[in-house]
């Protein structure tokens, strides 16, 4: 058990970035619902910036690479529309992807709205850090979440990352009974 303090990274892909508007509600979020997750240390090193594949990547990449985040949540960027390339950049800078966590925060999206199947939501694996997409509103960032973080923990385990304990009050991990 890795008891170090977890750095983990928040990204806000914002085509708003690009007019030097920095106001974050959506990073905030991410920030929120990890305070009420974690018991156990952890940093927030966050990046608002703006909605451009190849500032993501260099983002994605710096996060994992030289800052050492266990875990990079973005947020942004992941609809249709022709700016929204969070996706792209993820699956550019991972080793390999996670395709189950955009498939489960999908499924859950339904559950409130019909347009769900229109997110990009994913994640995927660079080096040992695990990165997750997510949507851009804060009441989506918050079912998503609550949704994929009970695998988030055991996911870090298997890479070595530090050990997340979490308010099982509000969020319960899934790590398997050892033998």
């Amino acid at each position: 058990m890795n008891k170090k303090i977890a750095k983990i990274g928040i990204i806000t892909a914002s085509d708003r970035a690009s007019k030097g508007i920095y106001e974050d509600i959506s990073g905030k979020a991410i920030e929120d619902t990890m305070n009420e997750y974690l018991t156990s240390p952890w940093e927030s090193v966050y990046r608002c910036i703006e909605d451009d594949q190849k500032t993501i990547e260099e983002t994605l990449k710096d996060l994992v690479d030289n800052e050492e985040c266990c875990l990079v949540v973005t947020t942004g960027g992941t609809g249709p529309a022709k700016r929204d390339v969070t996706p792209e950049a993820t699956e550019a800078v991972c080793d390999r992807m996670m395709p189950g966590f955009g498939e489960l925060m999908r499924a859950e999206s339904l559950k409130f709205v019909p347009t769900a199947i229109l997110s990009r939501q994913t994640a995927g694996l660079r080096g040992s850090s695990l990165i997750v997409n997510l949507p851009g509103k804060p009441k989506s960032i918050r079912e998503c979440l609550d949704a994929v973080f009970p695998a988030i923990p055991y996911c870090i385990d298997l890479m070595k990352g530090p050990y997340l304990e979490c308010n099982e009050e509000v969020i319960k991990p899934f790590r398997p009974k050892q033998k």
